[in-house]
């Protein structure tokens, strides 16, 4: 028989059991890794907020690539946002930066649940009048179907008096509950919250945000180092199908899947992280055009030889070497063959 938490069937296995020991040792190094690391932190800092923004929008149907979304950031104070998608970007923005600033202060509550919201929406006229308020009409996920038919896939917990109790008691257990393991609330509550799908839009963005949130204020500093967001955009059809295949057995549902998904994705982070760490220590080893080359190919994916060779002015037969060198080192990645020979990361 199934055990309960909060109000959810799980058993864990060994399986599931061994994936979040795994990633307690992660997480149990990460102290002295910090502290040895601080450097090349602050530049992965960076580079995992503009992915985070820029994923966790277009899971949601934005266009925008990371390129765009990184100069969009980086202008933000004088940008003009006319489109959806800029406002959708620059919102996700503030608000994952305002967590990383005063998480450890900010309060897992309704308020701020709703402040959150309210801010990941500020700069979307079409979403000014719900916005840091709970939905006033149902929000059934649908899917549309070849012919543009809609198919309810999941009915959303109903608006009004079911909606503000639902929430109620998710803070309560989040606050009451002691004995479930940190990754396992951890990924219950942001379960629970897109299940519920408090607001009338934003919801999924917001528990993205809110993973972030609670992960941080559970002691995994790691986070902010490296994209859950782009985690889960890279396995989005897995997301959805775990999600779903719980939420259709609500109430009581076994929520096993989701939670062994939920650590899977955390496990995978962790281990992406330890790489990009070793890389940059890798690189920074590296003469002058090596690094050159290696920082182009980073900025410039899907570059060939002939434009590396031509932008920073290194003469072809040495861009030639030195790719191949770097292709060993297992520093970037060769893709295609002859004139079509394209580099990334």
């Amino acid at each position: 028989m199934a055990d309960m938490v909060h109000t959810f069937k799980l058993s864990p296995d060994w399986k599931l059991i061994q994936a979040i020991s795994s990633l307690d040792r992660f997480d149990g190094s990460w102290a002295a890794i910090e502290k040895r690391e601080g450097k090349a932190l602050k530049q992965l800092k960076s580079i995992a907020t503009v992915r985070s923004v820029g994923a966790s929008t277009r899971i949601e149907g934005s266009a925008m690539s990371d390129e765009e979304v990184k100069a969009l950031i980086e202008k933000l104070a004088i940008s003009k946002l006319e489109d959806r998608d800029s406002q959708e970007v620059a919102g996700y923005f503030e608000a994952l930066d305002l967590i990383s600033e005063v998480f450890p202060d900010m309060e897992i509550s309704e308020g701020a649940i709703k402040n959150l919201h309210n801010l990941m929406l500020k700069h979307s006229q079409k979403d000014e009048w719900h916005r840091g308020n709970y939905k006033q009409h149902s929000n059934a996920v649908e899917a549309t179907r070849p012919d543009g038919s809609k198919q309810v896939i999941f009915e959303t917990t109903p608006p009004g008096i079911a909606t503000e109790e639902a929430m109620m008691a998710l803070i309560d257990w989040w606050h009451t509950e002691s004995e479930t393991h940190p990754i396992v609330k951890c990924a219950l509550f942001c379960y629970d919250f897109v299940s519920i799908h408090p607001f009338q839009d934003g919801n999924g963005r917001l528990s993205r945000l809110i993973a972030t949130l609670v992960l941080l204020k559970n002691g995994y500093n790691w986070i902010q180092y490296v994209s859950f967001e782009h985690e889960i955009e890279n396995r989005k059809s897995e997301y959805y199908q775990q999600l779903m295949e719980s939420q259709r057995q609500r109430p009581g549902e076994d929520v096993y899947n989701w939670v062994l998904f939920f650590v899977d994705c955390l496990n995978n982070i962790g281990g992406q992280l330890m790489a990009k760490l070793t890389t940059q220590g890798t690189v920074a080893s590296l003469g002058p055009k090596e690094k050159s080359i290696y920082l182009f190919i980073e900025n410039h994916p899907g570059s060939r030889s002939g434009d590396i060779s031509e932008k920073l002015s290194i003469g072809l037969p040495t861009v030639k070497k030195i790719l191949t060198a770097l292709v060993q080192q297992k520093l970037i990645i060769k893709h295609g063959a002859g004139a079509g020979t394209n580099y990334s990361l």
